[in-house]
Formats: structure tokens, sequence, C-alpha cells
């Protein structure tokens, strides 16, 4: 697997992950039991609070897979320590299509790895992310668009993440 196959996490967010499923697990006692509470009122035709718990149920299984699967294909470590080069974990500034007033500051990372507050976070595996990686200041890319159209877009800086 590359590096732009796995998912980049800091310790910190892996840890957090990581707690979050410990506890989605040990919770899963407690929702059998609800539903086992539930069960007992009677007809399940019209026992919301049975339905209501078999559906928090579910949603709780999808978010432990969904976390299994992320911490399971994960790539742990620091933010990069490296200025002027784009890698998972860097905050970049671009521009579009030879527009310096068209950029915009972006982190790249897994949207996994946590909210940054106004700053936007782009996957190293979108199409703009994988132009980017290993991009230079300086150096200008182009993409692939959703549209099937295509998108120069030109590093101005990168800078190792730092919360």
């Amino acid at each position: 697997m590359t590096d732009t196959q796995v998912t980049w996490l800091t310790q910190e967010s892996h840890d957090r992950l990581k707690s979050e499923l410990d506890g989605l697990i040990t919770n899963r006692v407690a929702i059998a039991a609800e539903i086992n509470d539930r069960r007992e009122e009677g007809d399940l035709k019209e026992n919301g609070g049975y339905h209501a718990a078999r559906e928090e149920q579910g949603q709780q299984e999808r978010r432990i897979r969904q976390l299994q699967e992320l911490l399971n294909n994960a790539k742990v470590g620091e933010s990069p320590t490296r200025s002027g080069v784009a890698l998972p974990g860097s905050v970049v500034k671009v521009y579009y299509d030879g527009d310096e007033s068209d950029g915009e500051t972006f982190l790249i990372a897994t949207r996994e790895e946590g909210s940054h507050g106004d700053l936007e976070v782009y996957s190293p595996s979108s199409p703009l992310g994988k132009a980017l990686l290993d991009a230079k200041v300086g150096e200008t890319r182009e993409y692939t668009l959703p549209n099937g159209g295509s998108m120069k877009v030109t590093l101005t800086s990168a800078e190792p993440y730092r919360p």
C-alpha cells in the first residue's frame, strides 16, 4: 500500500479514534440489554422504543466497522517536519489556473484527522490532494475535476500542521 492509499493520522488522533472505538464496543452490551428490555414490552410492530434501540445499534455497528477499517489502514506518525513540500499533515497555500487572486489555504489530511476550525481539509487521496503530494513550493500541477475538465494548481507554501 502506498502512502496515498493509507489514512494518515497523528498519534493523538489515532488514540482519540481508538478510544471512541473502545467505548462503542463496550456499549454493545448496554444496547443489547436495551433491545431485550424493549422486546419484552410486547408487540414489536408498534414498539417505538424497540425500533429506536435497533436503529441506534445499527448506527453504532456502522461506526465500529468504519473505525476498525480506518485504524487498520492508518499510518500513525507525527506531522511532517519539512516545510516547502506538500505532504499529508501539511497546511498548504495554493492558487488556481495561474490566478494568484484565486487561492486558498487548507490541510492535507483525512476528515477523520479532525476538525480544524475554519481550515478546510482535503484528503491526500482526493484529486487535488493527489496532485499536490510531494509538490515543492512554486511547482504547478494539473488535476482532473469531477466534471471531466482539468485545473492547474500552484503551490505557494507548505508548512507542517501545528494544532
